[in-house]
């Protein structure tokens, strides 16, 4: 089988991560860099690849069969669109777009091309997820009826000398808080309704450090999300699942779902449930199962190539990237309004 041909465009911290991960896997290979800058054009001059200042032109010359677009977030969709236009499958970073209906111009035109894309929503690879997803579709959690996530975290001074995270969409709810909400609706269905809090307290920049939300579930089970970049905690994602090395790894659960017949806990996968009565009197049972280590970058790729040959389906369309997006963004309009915001739950 013929190797996979990517081009990477935008080449910072995740094109760069796309970029060693591409590298690295039998069945893919890397088809050019399109990036303006000079470190970028260096870079692909070290690794021995085409480099072209921009997407169209890299499009035209290295002919891939699919691109990755992993650029500043107001430049996703008119690029992922400019791939569709000449046939080459897109995997776009998240969030999707800066806004629902920019979103929406996207779904409505992979829909008319046929052509696929796939939203980088990486932790939707995580065999933990994975199997987590096949616990609660079997019915041992019984019914969903609630679920808390934790996002808590210490963002050093200097990341914020960039000035763009110190303002409006820089911050840990659309950088970071996504995430949770995409996990979240992953595992537990469609998201319905959002409330939402927010403090800048601590930073006193414009953007927030510290959001809570509360999410109700088309099920009618509910959610809390706790998101801070300003905590001295561990209880976070990225730091308790050990899905890149740059994060000390800590033995702490950062998501909880809990249904009618059990419970499950993760990143550790332990489900709790009762072997007789179920009662609060009465002794339950901690069961504990692992999934396959694997890395949830390598994997994404992986299923990106099987998408282009028609072998997959997206397991996160461009229509999930815009529902997560949507009820991320419900989080920031509820904390702004303090008044309850409703999200779509359209098949269309």
């Amino acid at each position: 089988m013929n190797a996979t041909r990517l081009l990477v465009i935008g080449a910072g911290a995740i094109g760069r991560t796309h970029i060693d991960r591409i590298r690295h896997t039998p069945g893919l290979a890397l088809a050019g860099i399109a990036d303006p800058s000079d470190a970028c054009r260096a870079l692909a001059e070290s690794l021995d690849v085409p480099w072209a200042p921009d997407h169209l032109s890299a499009l035209q010359k290295f002919q891939p069969q699919g691109a990755i677009v992993s650029t500043p977030n107001p430049q996703h969709v008119p690029m992922a669109l400019d791939c569709l236009a000449r046939g080459v499958a897109a995997l776009v970073e998240k969030p999707l777009a800066d806004s629902v209906a920019e979103a929406q111009r996207l779904v409505d035109a992979q829909a008319r091309s046929g052509v696929p894309v796939l939203v980088g929503h990486h932790r939707r690879h995580n065999p933990i997820n994975q199997r987590a997803r096949e616990t609660i579709a079997s019915g041992q959690l019984g019914r969903l009826v609630g679920a808390n996530a934790m996002a808590c975290f210490y963002k050093p001074q200097g990341y914020f000398d960039m000035a763009w995270r110190r303002e409006p969409g820089g911050g840990p709810v659309l950088i970071n808080l996504i995430h949770e909400i995409d996990m979240l609706r992953f595992l537990c269905g469609e998201i319905t309704q959002v409330q939402a809090l927010s403090s800048n307290a601590v930073r006193g920049f414009t953007v927030e450090d510290t959001a809570a939300a509360l999410l109700r579930f088309e099920s009618g089970a509910l959610g809390t999300v706790l998101l801070s970049d300003t905590a001295a905690a561990p209880w976070c994602w990225d730091m308790c699942a050990g899905e890149q090395d740059q994060y000390p790894r800590q033995d702490v659960n950062a998501l909880f779902i809990a249904g009618t017949e059990g419970s499950l806990s993760l990143p550790d996968l332990s489900l709790w449930h009762y072997k007789g009565e179920r009662h609060w009197h009465q002794p339950i049972t901690r069961e504990q199962t692992t999934a396959l280590k694997a890395d949830p970058y390598t994997r994404q790729l992986q299923h990106f190539a099987a998408v282009i040959r028609g072998e997959e389906a997206p397991l996160c369309s461009a229509l999930d990237g815009l529902r997560t997006l949507e009820a991320t963004l419900a989080v920031l309009e509820a904390a702004r309004t303090g008044q309850s915001v409703t999200c779509s739950v359209s098949t269309s």
